[in-house]
């Protein structure tokens, strides 16, 4: 195994802990905001919030999840007064998730709350650090997206 293989090995297992640790952290603070909404229903909620209004079909796409799956969520939200339907000025037969206030709000309570975690994490992290690092997660992020 090459120097290159192992390394990539590592950094594979250090984002799987870190991707566990950060689902968990975000499993428990959705709970902390809302009981009765799935933890994964945040991703769709930040992806409305970040991106617009978007159609369900697309945004399970997106995500790489089932149909079903996205729209059991998107019922669960929509009761819960999180996002809401609105007519695709592209085709008024179809339909475009949207977010609400309520929603958005909730996103930002939710980030928030992570950015504290992440803060406290780092706290003894120099500036410059974590500089790299946010600069670095980005350019990884970009690069998986190109695949």
């Amino acid at each position: 195994m090459s120097d290159r293989q192992q390394v990539h090995e590592q950094l594979e297992a250090e984002l799987a802990f870190l991707w566990r640790r950060v689902r968990r952290l975000s499993i428990d603070l959705a709970r902390q905001v809302d009981e009765g909404l799935e933890a994964a229903a945040y991703g769709l909620l930040g992806l409305l919030a970040d991106g617009g209004d978007v159609r369900a079909a697309d945004l399970a796409e997106r995500l790489g999840l089932d149909k079903s799956t996205v729209s059991r969520q998107v019922t669960q939200m929509e009761s819960l007064g999180l996002i809401q339907r609105v007519p695709d000025p592209q085709d008024g037969r179809a339909r475009l998730l949207h977010i609400t206030d309520a929603g958005r709000a909730r996103v930002q309570q939710l980030r928030r709350a992570r950015g504290r975690w992440f803060g406290e994490a780092l706290e003894d992290w120099p500036d410059a650090d974590v500089d790299i690092l946010a600069v670095l997660l980005k350019r990884l992020n970009q690069s998986l997206a190109q695949e």
